[in-house]
């Protein structure tokens, strides 16, 4: 079947021609003419029109041709809808839909700079998107850098160097010192996180101070660093004291010793 659309193509008319080849009709051949003779050749030469208004095969809303044909043939490949996001993006200047978006319109600018025969230039678009649709298809998730020890090596010391720099150069909020002191004050009762009182009390947002914890206390969340100090003072309390495990549990969980607590359970186990 042959198809038609005007002339210089950049990209729909470039992406829509290798989609319709790999997905639609592998014996298509396509032709580029002027805009105002697209209607004209397609009724004399029996082709189909596409990517230009008021055809079938063109934009609807924010969607591409490209877009239009892989719903006309129910096309369900993931890496061409990977390609269509991007494909989308760089044909209507919404380089936001897709990163790889803006770099994809900078080729295709490029190319139909240095390519002036559309039919050259179509021939060029056929690699560049085959390279795109292996890439969508086999490497999506793989990062340049994880090829390269060298360069992830370098990677590696720069983000540390930025964590270690931010680390030191960021200031700790006087907050963060009120509730350790809290804590700390609390931690040997039984101790429940009330996050609506503690952020009345250091006067914080809830959303804010449930955030932005994690940041100023070893990356854990409370329960976590509360379950932590006790853990630590359990392990002193083994160390340097005399009581037995089932006491130290019991310190553990009420913050307190009951003597007869104790008893009570080794009784629980003769019997």
């Amino acid at each position: 079947m042959k198809w038609i659309t005007r002339e210089r193509p950049k990209i729909d008319r470039l992406a829509c021609p290798w989609l319709i080849k790999n997905f639609v009709d592998k014996e298509a051949e396509f032709i580029y003419v002027p805009f105002d003779e697209v209607c004209e050749k397609a009724k004399e030469l029996d082709a189909i029109p596409f990517d230009i208004p008021n055809v079938e095969f063109t934009h609807y809303n924010e969607q591409s041709t490209f877009d239009y044909i892989i719903k006309k043939y129910k096309i369900e490949d993931s890496a061409i809808l990977i390609m269509a996001d991007i494909i989308r993006g760089a044909d209507t200047d919404r380089h936001d839909m897709a990163k790889e978006s803006a770099g994809l319109w900078a080729i295709s600018a490029g190319l139909s700079h240095n390519i002036t025969d559309d039919y050259k230039l179509l021939e060029t678009g056929m690699v560049i998107y085959e390279a795109l649709y292996s890439w969508a298809k086999y490497l999506y998730q793989q990062n340049h850098l994880q090829n390269s020890p060298f360069e992830n090596l370098l990677h590696e010391v720069y983000n540390k160097f930025l964590k270690d720099k931010k680390t030191t150069t960021k200031k700790t909020p006087a907050w963060v010192k009120d509730l350790k002191e809290i804590i700390q004050d609390q931690i040997d009762t039984q101790f429940t996180f009330d996050l609506k009182k503690i952020s009345t009390d250091l006067e914080l947002n809830p959303s804010y101070l449930s955030r932005e914890f994690s940041k100023y206390f070893e990356d854990l969340n409370f329960g976590d660093y509360v379950r932590k100090l006790r853990i630590e003072k359990a392990i002193t309390l083994i160390q340097n004291s005399t009581y037995t495990l089932t006491e130290i549990a019991y310190i553990g969980k009420t913050g307190q010793i009951d003597h007869h607590f104790p008893v009570q359970i080794d009784h629980l186990i003769l019997v």
